[in-house]
């Protein structure tokens, strides 16, 4: 991290700079002028700027005017003398991060700019995680970089390529539908809509005629022809979500489209041949489904030519301040809600959490916080959004306890919070040195090997804290 400190007195800019160079871990270069400062500023590329106001030529103001322009991630903290408040709270409004009198006290200009020094860090963060997530967005539909995510992003692609049915399984809400999708913009068929059918959804005789249409006359109510999904999806890609929940009576029908590619609209006598790719989804136990004779043997391997199995979302938590980010703005556009962000410890509260329902329950929490909140910075109560969650929040090691950990039994309590507090302390030593693993490993006490084993094990990544 680096700190530019600019004042037209010479010696104030070398006192400065003895007593936070003691205090704060950062590089300090000192400019006598504002023309200097902004030369340093494009060329040195300093974090926090710390410049008196009041300066011959280019003075404070218009410093912090070039700054913004320049980079806005960079926090500025303006000097004052006594009696120049007014000035100081001017600059505030045009964007200053904070300011001080001078003579000032050596403890609080310390703490100022060690809170400026990471409010930097976190905006450039936010600002590494948005382009992320709009790169992940615009290819394929995933949130995350994790080596799961990765993999099968790579998996589906491949997919794409081939015409084969494919059976894509995996807990509610890990995404099975964005899957799809995936496969189906990886593909020939691409140019043409993909259409989802929503199988437990609709009751059997109705699931019936919207899949293969029907004939005028072919039951009371038809009074004129409908086609169904399965000749509106010739020659693209059809989605059966939920394939499970298909009555066995339905499944026979099935079974024929996938083996000769022709279906019989209700009310016909002929068949219609169609060009269609087959996708299917499904969260439930089929293998078990087939043993109670819930579903046909010979469907289930006509629809497991190819198969995958999604992640759930503990099994990406490193993904979670991207999803986190990537639902934040989203429902920010939403609620016409600017410039929310996550507090520290709500971050550690989305990555500790239990996610039953995976990513659809994690973007609920995150729809209702963004909705609810009464402030800008949201926080773990915010999320928790269920005063009967009885969540409290230890701010002063980030471990967060509810009722629910006392029904374990102590040695599964006591392992839950001992691994929740080694990720708080992990991420803080991290976060400390700029996800330099050697300096946080010997900060902590620990040898860097034990220190990186712990890394391993929590799912923690240097790269994140950089």
């Amino acid at each position: 991290m680096r700190l530019l400190i600019v004042d037209d007195e010479v010696d104030l800019l070398n006192l400065l700079k003895k007593v936070l160079v003691k205090t704060c871990a950062c590089e300090i270069s000192l400019a006598a002028t504002g023309a200097k400062a902004k030369q340093l500023v494009d060329s040195w590329h300093p974090d926090v700027v710390l410049t008196d106001i009041i300066m011959p030529e280019i003075d404070g103001m218009q410093l912090l005017k070039f700054i913004r322009t320049t980079d806005p991630t960079i926090s500025t903290i303006i000097m004052t003398g006594y009696g120049s408040v007014e000035l100081a709270v001017k600059a505030l409004k045009n964007g200053a991060y904070d300011f001080f009198e001078k003579p000032f006290d050596n403890d609080r200009i310390s703490r100022i700019v060690k809170r400026a020094l990471e409010r930097t860090k976190l905006l450039r963060e936010n600002q590494r995680l948005q382009q992320q997530v709009i790169n992940n967005i615009n290819s394929t539909g995933f949130i995350g970089n994790s080596k799961p995510i990765r993999q099968t992003v790579k998996l589906l692609t491949r997919f794409g390529e081939s015409d084969a049915t494919l059976l894509i399984r995996g807990q509610s809400g890990t995404g099975k539908e964005v899957a799809a999708r995936t496969v189906h913009l990886a593909s020939k068929r691409s140019t043409k809509k993909m259409i989802t059918v929503n199988c437990p959804a609709l009751p059997e005789q109705i699931l019936e005629s919207e899949l293969f249409g029907y004939r005028k006359g072919a039951f009371t109510g038809a009074d004129h022809n409908k086609n169904g999904l399965f000749l509106e999806a010739d020659g693209s890609t059809i989605l059966l979500d939920e394939i499970a929940d298909i009555p066995v009576s339905l499944q026979t029908k099935l079974l024929r489209v996938l083996q000769e590619k022709e279906f019989q609209p209700l009310g016909q006598t002929e068949t219609i041949k169609v060009d269609v790719r087959i996708l299917a989804s499904t969260n439930q136990n089929l293998e078990e489904k087939i043993t109670k004779g819930e579903f046909r043997e010979d469907l289930y391997y006509r629809l497991n030519v190819m198969s995958i199995v999604l992640p759930s979302l503990s099994e990406i938590r490193e993904d979670i301040p991207l999803l986190a980010l990537h639902f934040l703005k989203k429902f920010e556009a939403e609620y016409d809600r600017k410039g929310l962000s996550f507090s520290n410890e709500a971050l550690q509260y989305l990555i500790n959490k239990t996610w039953k329902g995976n990513v659809r329950e994690f973007q609920n929490t995150i729809n209702k916080a963004v909705l609810l909140a009464t402030d800008t910075v949201l926080t773990p109560a915010d999320l928790s959004g269920n005063v009967s969650d009885n969540v409290t929040c230890h701010t002063s090691s980030d471990i967060f306890i509810s009722e629910k950990t006392y029904e374990n039994t102590y040695k599964k309590a006591k392992e839950e919070l001992l691994s929740r507090f080694t990720i708080n302390y992990l991420s803080h030593e991290l976060r400390s040195h700029g996800g330099n693993v050697s300096a946080a490993a010997k900060n902590s006490g620990m040898e860097r090997q034990a220190f990186q084993r712990l890394m391993r094990k929590y799912s923690l990544k240097s790269d994140h804290f950089k």
